[in-house]
């Protein structure tokens, strides 16, 4: 079931990043949304873009699947 041209299904420190930044915009934005803080939750919207940028900033840095700085876990 090994295959040497799996892209690695974004498992990498880019990805990473950017999906605990935008999951913890999704949860204040999500609870702010519930307790009618209509502020909050365009700023959780804002943080959720922001870890998108983030994440293909550190992509572009070289941390996505394919960069030079990403070094690939063996699985076990």
């Amino acid at each position: 079931m090994s295959d040497d041209n799996e892209p690695g299904h974004g498992n990498s420190p880019a990805a990473w990043v950017a999906v605990v930044i935008m999951l913890i915009g999704f949860a204040v934005g999500t609870l702010a949304f519930w307790f009618d803080q209509p502020l909050i939750v365009w700023i959780s919207v804002g943080v959720v873009v922001l870890g998108f940028i983030v994440g293909l900033v550190l992509a572009k840095l070289g941390y996505g699947v394919k960069g030079p700085r990403y070094t690939p876990k063996p699985h076990s």
